[in-house]
């Protein structure tokens, strides 16, 4: 019994001297030993009774894991291809989701990334699980659209099962961008013929613009008609964002009573409607009723642009009243603050050389900042051969010459032919003329 109480004895000692070493270590809680007989019970009550200065462990940042993948790839370098995040995708075995290829097919989009944009297609086709949605596939024709692969676009356009609105604009709207009118109008018509015109009621003002585009640069002057009457059915001729292309439409085609029609038909004009008014009257010579259009704006404030500006301007060049009106629109000019819009510059420019005013000419083309718009040059050196200055206009020709301008082999004949009627100094200037290539 004596070496029992002696053996109990001894484990009591090394208790107390353990937790003597736990209070007074600072790092107790990471070398604490728990005897193996009994000791857990000392421990546990002196924990209970606050004893031990055990201190919870520091809180560790956790790790940064995002569910939304957008979060994830903003540190990933600007210049990063789509390509080469596809192929880091598929090196790491990382699936890719749709709202992934979204992300990616508005970056190509944007970025005009053709490369980018084929390589993207041919990894959406290898996925066999996924299953795209309308707008998924609306998305992957706007991208090749907007990087010019047509193409690939009308393939997809022809493989999908099913189109919206969407689907038909982003493939009108991408022939009209590269000049394919002809294929434009015969999608549009596809396309009436499936919905049967019902499209046109959700269909956008600015399809319909591209239409009538198509239908002006093909001289199709009846199925923009038929658009015409369509929307007159449907309620939408009045639409002021469609009234001035309905304007230039007719314009174009030289039925200005159809034109007036389609304005007077409108309760409220606006800027382009107005424009488009002024110029159909300018470009069929009626410059009377070109000014009386540009004062009746006035008086009805409505904004003027450089549209606007220009098609007035050429018609002042066309009235013999010694630039009257032209220096009225100048001032006009002026005070709205367009007098430095290129546009603005030319047709001034032009404007003061039909009017006999070459000085006012000269100072005019003095103030065009950008020397390289080729049309402000090639209007004063008209000015001086209209008004039979060739002197002058040869050395125009050395000034245009000098500063790297393209001169046009029609002005050159024109000079040549004005020179050869004059007299002998004439006919020494035809010969300078014949200098230049």
């Amino acid at each position: 019994m004596r070496n029992g109480s002696k053996v109990l004895f001894r484990r009591e000692m090394m208790d107390a001297k353990a937790l003597r070493v736990a209070v007074h270590s600072p790092s107790s809680t990471s070398r604490f030993v728990c005897h193996p007989c009994g000791s857990n019970n000392l421990i546990n009550s002196a924990v209970e009774n606050h004893q031990l200065p055990l201190r919870s462990p520091k809180p560790t940042k956790p790790l940064k894991t995002s569910s939304n993948w957008r979060e994830t790839t903003q540190s990933i370098p600007a210049n990063t291809s789509s390509a080469n995040i596809l192929l880091l995708m598929d090196n790491l075995s990382l699936p890719i989701t749709t709202d992934m290829y979204t992300c990616l097919i508005k970056e190509c989009t944007f970025q005009k990334d053709s490369a980018g944009a084929f390589e993207l297609l041919n990894h959406i086709r290898k996925r066999v699980n996924i299953k795209p949605t309308l707008l998924f596939l609306n998305r992957l024709l706007l991208m090749h659209v907007s990087c010019g692969q047509l193409d690939t676009a009308r393939q997809l356009f022809d493989e999908m099962p099913l189109r919206d609105f969407n689907s038909w604009a982003v493939m009108i709207v991408g022939y009209v961008d590269v000049a394919d009118y002809q294929e434009c109008i015969t999608l549009f018509a596809e396309m009436m013929k499936r919905k049967k015109g019902h499209m046109l009621l959700v269909f956008p003002a600015w399809i319909i613009v591209c239409v009538l585009k198509a239908c002006v640069c093909t001289m199709n002057m009846e199925l923009g008609k038929q658009v015409h009457g369509l929307l007159f059915k449907l309620g939408s001729s009045r639409n002021i964002s469609l009234t001035g292309s309905l304007i230039n439409f007719y314009g174009k085609f030289r039925c200005l009573e159809d034109a007036d029609f389609v304005f007077s038909q409108l309760k409220r004009h606006n800027t382009v409607v107005w424009t488009a008014k002024i110029v159909n009257n300018c470009r069929e010579g009626h410059f009377h009723q070109v000014f009386n259009d540009f004062k009746e704006m006035g008086r009805e404030r409505i904004k003027k642009n450089s549209y606007t500006f220009s098609s007035v301007l050429k018609a002042c060049g066309g009235v013999d009243d010694d630039g009257n009106c032209g220096r009225q629109v100048h001032a006009n000019i002026v005070k709205i603050g367009l007098e430095s819009d290129e546009y603005v510059q030319c047709g001034l420019v032009d404007m003061y050389g039909k009017c006999r005013l070459l000085r006012d000419a000269e100072r005019a083309f003095e103030l065009i900042v950008d020397k390289k718009n080729i049309a402000s040059w090639n209007a004063m050196l008209m000015g001086y051969i209209r008004n039979g200055l060739y002197v002058e206009a040869t050395k125009f020709l050395y000034l245009m010459k000098a500063s790297g301008i393209q001169i046009q082999e029609s002005l050159i004949n024109d000079l040549r032919i004005a020179c050869s009627s004059k007299d002998t100094l004439q006919n020494r200037m035809e010969r300078t003329v014949t200098m230049f290539p």
